[in-house]
């Protein structure tokens, strides 16, 4: 299926507006935009999916109520506080809800809230008064206001996440946008992530749900950074049924089609989450091919690259595929080791910050990618392990477990980066100083014992 990039994220399908504001959740931020409104021009068939942690954000609990009928209008966002644990979460959430349904003329049932930022801390109303009458007189359905919506949302982020792509249902052009956050806290089953996507597409709630539920475990649920699973974890999505194609009522063709779409934004937004992990330096995309089942080629690949010691491997630059063996070898699961092979060639390495990464079977992609921190100080090499565990030939080379995005040292932050470079170069200058004394030192002696003139 062919999909087309488009500019505008989360407006850029039909019937979506958005706006970003600052309203002064976090005293310590003068200017930064920590209020996004999204507003749908119609009623949207809406879904979600939420954080696995048992202690989870007031808005997710308001969301499920207010998601009961399958249908929503609007989200309303705020970075800087994560509403949870606060005594008055559940109340404040709601009320933020009745604020964006008296501004946007909507029910105040179909507004969706969400949360991130600091756990634990007491929150009031009062910033939320103020900014979301000013983001509802904001709201603009062009690239700019996702982009504000796609900032406002930020907190450890070093630059805003956001993407469209269109494909057709139907014969009709349809749209699905996307913004998002997360950069720590991100392990398997979501992470400390928003994600929020709209679509124009005409689906019905029952399918939606279940198409956002079947793309969820294959990339949102792969993802890993640090291993640790958030509180506040959120992907929503909205369907406004505006690009007019026949709503998606049974898994048909068109069902297929979307859940294609919807899986492709899906990748592009983990690996944008993974790549921007705080700290990071590389960003590894694992794939798993020949396994017996889905579940073991999932469990292979999260094993592979949540080994501490392989993240080690390619921070260091050291090509031990025995560590990939080694995590292969204590994954769960009913398969042979036996069945696992390495081939150590020139056409079969790949280059990571000059570290040659032996991987198994055919690299299927020559061609590295390149990803770059907004901030200018770390450039991270994305490279694809293909292939990383092979069973017999006869099993279906379509039993594919891919796209588990981990960010490897994720805990070697630009502060301890930058003094670890100021110790190399100084002791590259001790060094230098210290064969320049010895080579003079030499040369004084070999000189005096040719002339035989010593001085004491």
């Amino acid at each position: 299926m062919q999909y087309k990039e488009v500019a505008g994220g989360i407006c850029a399908p039909k019937g979506f507006a958005a706006a970003g504001v600052h309203c002064g959740i976090r005293a310590n931020h003068s200017e930064k935009y920590d209020l996004a409104l999204i507003k749908a021009e119609v009623r949207c068939a809406a879904a979600g999916v939420y954080t696995t942690n048992k202690v989870c954000g007031a808005p997710i609990k308001v969301d499920r109520a207010h998601l009961t009928d399958g249908y929503a209008q609007a989200i309303v966002v705020n970075s800087g506080n994560a509403n949870t644990c606060a005594a008055n979460g559940v109340a404040l959430a709601e009320e933020c809800c009745a604020l964006v349904g008296k501004a946007l003329n909507i029910d105040e049932k179909d507004v969706l809230p969400a949360s991130t930022g600091v756990i634990g801390q007491p929150m009031v109303i009062d910033p939320f008064a103020r900014g979301i009458p000013a983001a509802a007189e904001k709201l603009a359905a062009t690239a700019q206001g996702s982009t504000d919506a796609a900032t406002a949302i930020m907190t450890t982020d070093t630059h805003k996440k956001e993407y469209a792509i269109q494909f057709e249902l139907g014969g009709k052009v349809c749209t699905v946008g996307a913004i998002g956050k997360g950069s720590g806290m991100i392990a398997p089953n979501m992470a400390t992530m928003l994600a929020f996507y709209t679509t124009d597409a005409a689906v019905s709630p029952a399918l939606l749900e279940k198409a956002l539920k079947t793309v969820v475990p294959g990339t949102y649920n792969q993802m890993s950074v640090d291993l640790d699973t958030s509180t506040n974890d959120t992907l929503i999505i909205m369907a406004s049924g505006l690009a007019g194609n026949p709503e998606i009522c049974e898994e048909n063709a068109d069902y297929a089609a979307f859940v294609a779409a919807l899986t492709a934004i899906a990748e592009h937004m983990c690996a944008e989450h993974a790549g921007d992990g705080e700290g990071a330096t590389h960003l590894i995309t694992c794939e798993v091919t020949h396994a017996p089942d889905l579940k073991t080629a999932r469990a292979v690949s999260r094993s592979v690259v949540c080994s501490n010691l392989f993240k080690a491997a390619v921070f260091g630059r050291d090509a031990n595929w025995g560590r990939i063996l080694c995590a292969s070898g204590y994954t769960p699961g009913d398969f042979s080791i036996d069945k696992v092979y390495f081939l150590e060639s020139d056409k079969l390495t790949y280059a990571v910050y000059g570290m040659c990464l032996y991987v198994c079977g055919v690299l299927e992609s020559e061609s590295p990618c390149i990803y770059q921190r907004s901030n200018g100080n770390v450039e991270s090499s994305v490279s694809f392990l293909r292939n990383i565990f092979r069973q017999t030939e006869n099993i279906s080379k379509h039993t594919v477990g891919r796209h588990l995005f981990i960010v490897v040292d994720a805990c070697d932050n630009r502060f301890l980066t930058e003094w670890r470079e100021r110790i190399v170069y100084f002791l590259q200058f001790s060094f230098y100083i210290f064969f320049q004394v010895f080579f003079r030192l030499v040369s004084y002696l070999v000189h005096c014992a040719e002339h035989q003139s010593f001085v004491c």
